[in-house]
């Protein structure tokens, strides 16, 4: 039970839910409208408790006709990312930089995932992410791997409330770039500055999660490079 609570998305990360959610107009969202200079790519994000090395929360970035961020039942916002119900617009990389910075905090570290995909497997995430409605809270995890099942190569994907269920779906995944930022700032999150150099400290290192992910010798970078 304990496991289970712990993995369900939790409070510190998740807001409540069950209402419709943020609605940005037209506007703003085209107006916000980014597409990386880079090929189509899925990316996971998995928030993990340094303290109890269990899972937390699961978001998903889509790169396709536009980058966006898919964050069921999450708290994060941002006044250049329009938000409708749980996807985030205007995804820049200095955007990416700052949600890993918002969720990277003392307690939590961030796994990030990335996988190269073709220009018909993006534009069909970034259609089901853009469908979906708001998330409730415990529906986080398991609403990712909904949306990729339906997705020509992910079939496989877990509908798995546990984050790093999900999470290790993708560490078997052909091709895949996995990073784990590490951060020591305070969770109340009053570091939060949208800048490159309150980033500097933030520390990434190359690889699959494990308990010995903080050793030095692992250490090959900052976000702010």
């Amino acid at each position: 039970m304990k496991r289970l609570l712990l993995a369900l998305c939790l409070p510190l990360i998740l807001a409540a839910c069950g209402e419709p959610g943020p609605w940005a107009s037209d506007e703003a969202v085209a107006k916000a409208a980014y597409r990386a200079d880079e090929p189509p790519t899925v990316t996971l994000f998995t928030m993990v408790n340094n303290r109890s090395n269990e899972g937390a929360h699961s978001a998903l970035m889509v790169n396709a006709s536009q980058r966006v961020i898919f964050n069921p039942a999450g708290t994060f916002h941002h006044p250049y990312a329009p938000q409708r119900a749980d996807v985030h617009y205007g995804i820049t990389d200095n955007m990416v930089d700052f949600f890993i910075d918002y969720h990277a905090r003392e307690t939590y570290r961030v796994i990030r995932h990335d996988i190269q995909v073709t220009p018909q497997q993006a534009e069909m995430i970034l259609a089901r992410v853009q469908s979906r409605g708001a998330v409730p809270n415990a529906l986080c995890t398991t609403s990712i791997g909904t949306i990729l099942r339906d997705v020509p190569g992910f079939e496989n994907a877990p509908r798995s409330p546990f984050p790093k269920s999900t999470m290790r779906y993708f560490d078997e995944y052909p091709g895949v770039t996995i990073r784990r930022y590490y951060d020591d700032s305070a969770d109340d999150r009053s570091d939060i500055v949208d800048s490159p150099e309150a980033r500097k400290d933030i520390v990434v290192l190359y690889g699959p999660d494990s308990r010995d992910a903080n050793h030095p010798a692992n250490i090959v970078g900052s976000a702010g490079n």
